[in-house]
């Protein structure tokens, strides 16, 4: 299990991403805002969440929708998944999107975002002239069917 470094940003009722269930595979963040953020349909904001992080070498942290927001306000996230890099030491913001016809407001502390912590595989890129045939080759967007 990767042990995550969290810097506190702001002092006073910020909390370390959490689990809500005994088998979570998202850690929930919060929303840290100084007032309540109304998202009108179709407008975009990278929330903050006050916090910043320590993501080991060799993983990377995913920030994803939470299913509940997303169904029943339509809000999500744009960038979805989203990565953190094991480099990366700035404050943790969500860009969020709100998809539904009403406005939405995100107030402080609100639960806004689901944080995944999974391993990175680093590729090497190697440029070829042909690629191997394949039986799908160039087929796109809709070729296996939805059946």
């Amino acid at each position: 299990m990767p042990e995550i470094r969290v810097s506190v940003l702001v002092s006073e009722g910020a909390s370390c991403p959490e689990y809500h269930s005994e088998l979570a595979a998202g850690a929930d963040l919060r929303a840290r805002v100084d007032e309540p953020i109304v998202l009108a349909p179709g407008e975009r904001r990278a929330i903050p969440t006050g916090l910043a992080m320590s993501i080991p070498e060799g993983f990377e942290a995913q920030v994803r929708p939470r299913s509940g927001l997303a169904l029943r306000e339509g809000l999500t996230c744009i960038n979805s998944p989203g990565t953190i890099d094991a480099d990366y030491r700035g404050e943790i913001k969500v860009p969020m999107v709100n998809l539904g016809q009403a406005p939405v407001t995100i107030r402080d502390g609100d639960r806004i975002a689901q944080l995944v912590v999974a391993p990175v595989v680093r590729a090497s890129f190697v440029r070829v002239c042909e690629l191997d045939e394949t039986v799908r080759g160039e087929k796109g967007f809709g070729s296996t069917g939805t059946a």
